[in-house]
């Protein structure tokens, strides 16, 4: 059956309407309309040349790549590009971003929607969804229409394709998980903290996240604390972790912990993102793989009780929490009440970043060769 042609209303100076002899429809991608369009974080790793179409009749499923244009601004202004620049947005402006989920109490909650229908921009690092709450503090969701999903000859392009592989395992770093209480308790703080106090330790130090909302600011942190490699889920072929099963989330887990360690470093250091209570997180701290893997935990928290639960709950899953640091030490007299509660070190993110407060802290990297303790003046 021989393929017909029909304008296509949407914009009919870029694209074509194409009734394939399957039945099923998509737009064809005039040379430089991928390339004219604003492109962001999450999908940085897929090959945009690979896209000759655009699917407009199939259900979207999470990771996968769709242009879109934006119809009406709001809470995101911007797309954080692949190299970390702050792209402004524009009515009228064709963005190609990725379809996923999205769990934030301080921001949005949003779902991957059942169609190409009106959706919204529900993250600057490149993820549509459909929300389906925000926190009274956030302006309404930027509003976004898809034109079609990008796909190649073999299908719909998914982040899923670029993922990094799983490399064999190979010697084991020392492991640092920070975690915290909630969004926004200072988590990438203190692991870019405990970063630099390894770093200045003269160690080698690699970085991951392992869960969130595919961003590049807590990875861009972390590199500037001195974590090399550092890696997120997004390499993992994630656009977010909302609503993962625990084998995704152990898979993400090996995956870049073993990519880390293999550039030979002697410090790893991994965040996870949101609370204690929020599913995935809890889902995966209580795995057995990941208590396995880590040898000390960090505890963010934004004031003293929330030390305090996030500690016991910690202890309870049998995690060697190690320190607490977060909001919470903002205020000398909350970190004084946290403290005298938890029996256990409480460090804001300059002292975490002084190369004597961690060697107390992680007393076994003593025995690590490369450690230049003795040449860092006593305080």
């Amino acid at each position: 059956m021989p393929v017909t042609y029909q304008s296509e209303t949407r914009d009919a100076r870029s694209a074509e309407h194409i009734v394939l002899s399957s039945g099923a429809s998509a737009l064809s991608l005039f040379p430089g309309r991928v390339k004219h369009a604003k492109t962001s974080y999450s999908i940085r790793r897929v090959n945009l040349a690979e896209a000759t179409r655009l699917v407009t009749d199939r259900r979207p499923e999470a990771g996968d790549l769709v242009l879109a244009c934006v119809t009406l601004l709001g809470q995101h202004q911007h797309l954080e590009s692949s190299t970390g620049r702050r792209v402004r947005l524009w009515p009228g402006d064709e963005i190609i971003v990725a379809f996923g989920a999205r769990y934030a109490p301080d921001q949005f909650e949003a779902s991957v929607p059942h169609d190409l229908s009106a959706c919204h921009l529900v993250a600057a690092g490149g993820i549509a969804a459909r929300v389906e709450s925000r926190h009274a503090s956030i302006r309404p969701a930027t509003q976004i229409e898809p034109i079609g999903l990008l796909a190649d000859a073999h299908g719909v392009l998914n982040m899923r394709r670029a993922a990094l592989g799983t490399p064999p395992a190979s010697r084991a770093a020392f492991t640092v998980a920070v975690l915290g209480s909630s969004m926004n308790a200072g988590k990438t703080t203190t692991a870019a903290s405990v970063i630099a106090g390894l770093r200045r330790l003269g160690l080698r130090v690699g970085a991951a996240k392992l869960t969130g909302t595919g961003a590049g600011g807590d990875r861009w942190l972390m590199t500037d604390a001195g974590a090399a490699p550092v890696l997120d889920f997004t390499d993992a072929g994630y656009a977010s972790t909302a609503g993962l099963g625990i084998e995704a989330l152990e898979q993400i887990l090996t995956q870049l912990t073993r990519h880390v360690a293999a550039a030979g470093v002697e410090c790893v250091v991994v965040e996870v993102a949101d609370g204690l209570l929020q599913a995935e997180t809890a889902a995966l701290v209580r795995s057995m793989r990941f208590i396995k893997s880590v040898d000390a935990v960090l505890f963010a928290a934004p004031d003293a009780l929330s030390a305090v639960a996030g500690v016991e709950w910690l202890r309870q899953h049998r995690l060697p929490v190690t320190a607490v640091s977060g909001v919470v030490t903002a205020s000398p007299l909350a970190a004084r009440e946290a403290q005298q509660a938890i029996a256990l070190p409480v460090h804001t993110p300059d002292e975490l970043a002084d190369p004597r407060i961690v060697e107390s802290l992680f007393p076994v990297l003593r025995r690590l060769p490369s450690l230049r303790l003795a040449q860092i003046p006593q305080r």
